[in-house]
């Protein structure tokens, strides 16, 4: 089960990065040559890095490659390493765990307030990723700081 999500995180990475980047270049082409674009383009372009930006998190958290500064482990004795790091896991999964709830509390009102994107799309579909990608950071890090309080690391 976990390698059937960590592939399907990779996929939609992937096919929104290829897509991204084919879209860019055709509006830069088209823009060029035709002194036209798709209209939809800039808007989809802005949602799509959205996207992007969250999934990548999602995966920096499922793999440990996020962005962390280890000044703890370069001024404290490695006593200290493992504490401070249940501590951050356990941190981090707070803020994302609010960052999720916040963001669903802004899904729900855009839907409310009945937002559109890109023509007359419901904005509220595009913004989905907001507290799923929180919620899924939130899980990852809750499970990583119980992790390192039972001594088991990946």
């Amino acid at each position: 089960m976990e390698a059937a999500g960590k592939w399907l995180e990779d996929a939609l990475l992937v096919g929104l990065f290829v897509a991204l980047t084919l879209l860019v270049v055709a509006q830069i082409v088209l823009r060029n040559i035709g002194s036209a674009g798709f209209l939809w383009g800039d808007g989809l372009v802005r949602v799509m890095v959205l996207w992007i930006a969250l999934l990548g998190a999602v995966a920096a958290s499922r793999d440990q490659k996020h962005i962390a500064i280890d000044l703890a482990r370069r001024l404290l004795p490695p006593s200290f390493w493992r504490p401070l790091s249940i501590i951050a896991a356990a941190f981090t999964a707070t803020v994302c765990g609010f960052l999720s709830y916040y963001s669903w509390i802004f899904v729900r009102d855009s839907r409310a307030f009945g937002d559109t994107l890109l023509g007359d799309w419901p904005a509220w579909l595009f913004q989905l990723i907001l507290p799923v990608g929180f919620a899924l950071m939130s899980y990852r890090y809750a499970l990583d700081c119980l992790r390192r309080i039972a001594g088991v690391t990946r």
